[in-house]
C-alpha cells in the first residue's frame, strides 16, 4: 500500500466532479480509474482508519476490502461528496472485521444477548437511507449526523459507535438525542415544504 499522505482527501484539491468521473468510469470497469481512486484517497482512509484501530493488519484489509467493495458497487454511488462516500464504505467494513474478531476471540459457550426490537423510527432509518430521510438527515450538523448514521442506520452500539468516531460513549448518547430531535424537525420542515397546505381541511 502507498503510504498515507495526509488526513483530508487528496480529491477536494482535484475537484468532486474529478470523483465523480472516475467513479462512473470504474462502474463501466475501467481498472485505471480504480487505481486513481486509490491513489487519491487511500492515503486519508489509512490514516482515519489507523485512528479508529490500532492493528495495522486489519487496517490493511479493511483499506483493501474497501476498494473491491468500490469496484464492485461503484454504481450504487449516488453523487455527491466521493470522499464521504468511501469513508462510509471503509467505515462499515471496519465495524464489520472488529465484530468477526470479537466473535472469533469469545468464548463458545458464551451465548450474544439478543438485540431489542428496532423501533419504527429505526426502522425507516435503517431503510431509506436516502430519499426524504436522507434529505433530512443532511440538514441536520454533521457532528450529530455521523452519530445517527453509526447508532442507527449502521447499527453500531454505544462502545462501538464511539470507538469509530473517536469520540466519549456519553457524547455518543448525548448526540444521538440531540440528532433524533433535529432528524424530526427537519422531517416535519421537508413535510411542510412538500406539502404547505397539508393541514388545512
Amino acid at each position: 500500500m502507498r503510504p498515507a499522505r495526509g488526513d483530508l482527501p487528496t480529491g477536494e484539491d482535484r475537484g468532486e466532479r474529478d470523483d465523480a468521473a472516475l467513479l462512473r468510469a470504474v462502474a463501466r470497469g475501467d481498472a485505471d480509474a480504480l487505481a486513481v481512486l486509490y491513489d487519491r484517497h487511500a492515503g486519508w482512509l489509512h490514516a482515519r482508519l489507523t485512528r479508529r484501530c490500532a492493528d495495522p493488519e486489519t487496517v490493511r484489509e479493511v483499506l483493501q476490502d474497501t476498494f473491491v467493495t468500490v469496484w464492485r458497487s461503484a454504481r450504487s454511488h449516488r453523487g455527491g461528496e466521493a470522499g464521504g462516500w468511501l469513508w462510509v464504505i471503509a467505515a462499515r467494513r471496519l465495524v464489520d472485521a472488529q465484530r468477526a474478531r470479537a466473535r472469533a476471540d469469545r468464548p463458545l459457550r458464551e451465548e450474544p444477548a439478543p438485540d431489542p426490537a428496532p423501533s419504527a423510527e429505526e426502522r425507516v432509518l435503517a431503510g431509506l437511507e436516502y430519499g426524504e430521510v436522507g434529505a433530512a438527515l443532511d440538514r441536520i450538523s454533521p457532528e450529530l449526523r455521523e452519530v445517527l448514521r453509526a447508532t442507527v442506520i449502521d447499527g453500531l452500539t454505544t462502545r462501538e459507535a464511539a470507538r469509530l468516531l473517536g469520540i466519549p460513549e456519553g457524547t455518543v448518547k448525548t448526540r444521538a438525542l440531540r440528532a433524533r430531535r433535529e432528524l424530526r424537525a427537519a422531517l416535519a420542515q421537508l413535510a411542510s415544504d412538500t406539502h404547505p397546505l397539508g393541514g388545512m381541511a
